[in-house]
């Protein structure tokens, strides 16, 4: 069994930066690719980015640039770091293990409003 906890969302103003993270528990997360995934309100949940066990990465059209996911294995921790924050990135963010089955966290709100 996995569980993922996230941690970090809060309120940052636009042009901020905010870093949230993932910690699971069990064996699973070095071996397998991580995402981070967000949801706005009345849209359908996306993928932000994605980092394989060891260690490439892929971002959306939308954060590249802006956004950076690392992983520490030795933690069992995904983080997303997030720079220049714009308001339409508002949403829960949600990690990700890609495993069959995969498995989800609870969320974080990340607002970012003025």
């Amino acid at each position: 069994q996995v569980q993922l906890v996230e941690s970090g969302g809060g309120l940052v103003q636009p042009g901020g930066s905010l870093s949230i993270s993932c910690a699971a528990s069990g064996t699973l997360f070095r071996r397998n690719t991580m995402g981070w995934y967000r949801q706005a309100p009345g849209k359908q949940r996306e993928l932000v980015a994605a980092i394989t066990s060891g260690g490439n990465t892929n971002y959306a059209d939308s954060v590249k640039g802006r956004f950076t996911i690392s992983r520490d294995n030795t933690k069992n921790t995904v983080y997303l770091q997030m720079n220049s924050l714009k308001p339409e990135d508002t949403g829960v963010y949600y990690c990700k293990l890609m495993a069959i089955p995969a498995y989800w966290g609870q969320g974080t709100q990340v607002t970012v409003s003025s």
